[in-house]
């Protein structure tokens, strides 16, 4: 009953990406999809759809391609999905630099900054889960200490400090997007999406914090169901917190979708108004 709802909400949210990727696309040439780097906000969508499917390979009976692969999947996942979040945040304030009369550095940001950016922050967390498959890889177990006179059969992580450096390493993504977007939360507000990325910040760390000790302190079934919601929320999190505004902006508010409402903004960086 518990893994059936946990699908049907994973699936729902899946949809919700989707839907939300479907608009973003069909106002692609529109101000605010352009003004944040549409190509990062496409590749963060992509990931959210892909973190929202990977419960599925924690859900049901276990087997050995299932516990093999479905914490290294969410990993590299989530972390691309993150460190696009940090791209698009030095992105957001290099711009507003950038923006300066006299100022040769956008051009070079868009070509390199963001894609130098996304690579190296996520290749840590592809490096991470390639030696922890390769040193002590996760494997299918037959537990018969959790309840007696019953064989549980469940996944063995490997090796216990892989999985933290895994969940570690996202969360110190996570960390440097946030004070990144902290910094950078009284930039002007249409043009700037800093605000929303501290609050999905917010979000994802707390889950996470939370998460630690739960995972402890649960077994057999149970710490599979606290991950599958760790999961969950986070990504929902990251949906809610930055997408979510502008899908509203976009489809009810297009007054505001305009390139004039841009420009007078940036004119305001550069001491013009």
């Amino acid at each position: 009953m518990l893994g059936s709802a946990l699908i049907i909400i994973n699936l729902t949210f899946c949809l919700v990406t989707i839907i939300v990727l479907w608009i973003f696309i069909k106002n692609k040439d529109s101000p605010i999809v352009k003004a944040n780097n549409q190509n990062l906000s496409f590749l963060l969508l992509l990931s959210l759809i892909f973190s929202f499917l990977c419960p599925l390979l924690f859900i049901g009976r276990p087997s050995q391609m299932s516990c093999f692969l479905r914490q290294v999947a969410f990993g590299i996942i989530f972390s691309l999905a993150v460190s696009s979040i940090l791209a698009k945040t030095v992105t957001v304030v290099l711009a507003f630099q950038a923006i300066k009369p006299g100022r040769t550095l956008r051009h070079w940001m868009k070509r390199y900054l963001s894609t130098s950016l996304l690579v190296i922050a996520s290749s840590g967390e592809v490096l991470i889960c390639v030696l922890w498959l390769f040193y002590s890889p996760p494997v299918l177990d037959f537990n018969t200490e959790i309840e007696i006179g019953k064989i549980i059969i469940q996944c063995n992580e490997g090796s216990t400090i892989a999985f933290y450096l895994a969940i570690g390493y996202i969360g110190f993504l996570a960390m440097l997007s946030f004070i990144v977007a902290f910094l950078a939360r009284k930039l002007p507000d249409t043009y700037n999406e800093a605000q929303y990325i501290t609050f999905s910040m917010l979000v994802l760390c707390s889950v996470w914090i939370s998460f630690i000790p739960a995972y402890l302190s649960t077994k057999g079934k149970y710490m599979v169901a606290v991950e599958v919601f760790a999961i969950l929320s986070s990504s929902a999190g990251l949906l809610g917190c930055i997408f979510i505004p502008k899908c509203y902006i976009i489809l009810m508010r297009p007054e505001l979708n305009t390139k004039s409402n841009i420009s007078a903004i940036r004119r305001h960086c550069t001491g013009e108004l």
